[in-house]
């Protein structure tokens, strides 16, 4: 498979509206048709499975168990539909069916690999009816498995780094299985409140598909990258405060490695620090407060991760996930104006 014109099988009309849209500056044709063609598609879809998908949910009692340690007021979503993250998969699906291409295969293996991984993961916890699922060292196993496998099926790529320039195979090669296995534990820490992992995944996305542009990676990048934003937002319905469904480890493995996968294909592994600067705070918060203990007895934060403690600290749960969202936001246009000085 290649990446073939976009507008293949278009009518003429069509290519002639669309062409001049494309052109726009810094990526935001692609962000504009992507999201007509992949966003728009994929949201529908996904919002119209989501209401189903919950009452077989219910049915197959796959219901969240709250962390014994999580915020008092945490407990109430013990019993909630849990692994909703399947909708996402929705996205691959999108993306393959307008554009198939040996990009959109990767990222479609690399996202429903890790979608996998992370829904042996949650019948794990719903069968031991706590939160407690594979341990880590077989998940950063699987994990890394399906980074190779992406990396085998995406093929020879160029050796760049975005913003910085051609780097040795090796550290190409090296940093983004390093990226892939960061990326979807780190997003899959973040879910922790309703709509945190979701809002916050979605500026990142949103400037990966300007910087794909960009830098000229396959078309079935940008594309891809627009069907997830689609799958989220019309997960995002179901899964608002307050939640009627949680993503669990099957959506946020599956997020985390879409978010990495793209970012790879579009040589943005390092700008992926500054984008997904929220994703990699909660990480560190976790590190941080592990090492603190583990070495002095105290912890830095009241929990862990990063969105606990300001919950503590008396934040409504809506107020962190807002804020969180903002933050998103910001750390994407700052990645989004560094790629865009440097093009």
């Amino acid at each position: 498979m290649s990446d073939v014109n976009v507008f293949a099988g278009y009518p003429a009309w069509f290519f002639v509206v669309m062409y001049p849209i494309v052109t726009w500056p810094f990526g935001f044709g692609a962000l504009a048709v992507g999201a007509l063609l992949g966003t728009v598609p994929a949201f529908i879809v996904t919002a119209l499975l989501g209401k189903p998908l919950i009452a077989r949910l219910r049915r197959a009692s796959a219901r969240q168990t709250a962390y014994e340690d999580a915020p008092e007021t945490h407990q109430v979503k013990t019993g909630t539909p849990t692994m909703g993250g399947v909708l996402f998969g929705v996205a691959p699906v999108v993306a393959l069916v307008l554009l198939p291409s040996r990009a959109t295969l990767a990222l479609a293996v690399l996202t429903y690999s890790c979608m996998a991984i992370g829904a042996i993961d949650d019948l794990a916890k719903i069968r031991g009816n706590k939160n407690k699922g594979l341990r880590a060292l077989p998940k950063f196993g699987l994990t890394g498995l399906a980074a190779v496998a992406f990396l085998l099926v995406a093929g020879p790529q160029p050796m760049v780094f975005a913003g910085i320039g051609p780097v040795a195979p090796w550290l190409w090669y090296g940093l983004s299985v390093c990226v892939i296995l960061a990326t979807t534990h780190a997003v899959n820490l973040t879910d922790g409140l309703d709509g945190l992992a979701a809002g916050t995944i979605v500026p990142p996305l949103a400037v990966l598909v300007c910087v794909s542009a960009i830098v000229v990676a396959p078309l079935g990048v940008p594309l891809f990258a627009c069907a997830t934003i689609g799958a989220v937002l019309g997960f995002f319905v179901y899964n608002r405060h307050p939640a009627t469904v949680f993503m669990g480890d099957t959506g946020s493995l599956a997020l985390g490695g879409a978010l990495a996968g793209v970012a790879i294909l579009s040589g943005a592994q390092l700008l992926l620090l500054l984008v997904g600067g929220v994703f990699v705070a909660e990480t560190l918060s976790v590190i941080i407060q592990v090492a603190s203990y583990k070495t002095t007895r105290r912890r830095v934060f009241r929990m862990s991760p990063l969105h606990h403690h300001f919950e503590l600290a008396g934040w409504s749960e809506t107020k962190v996930t807002a804020r969180f969202w903002l933050a998103s936001l910001v750390l994407s246009l700052l990645g989004f104006a560094l790629i865009a000085r440097s093009a």
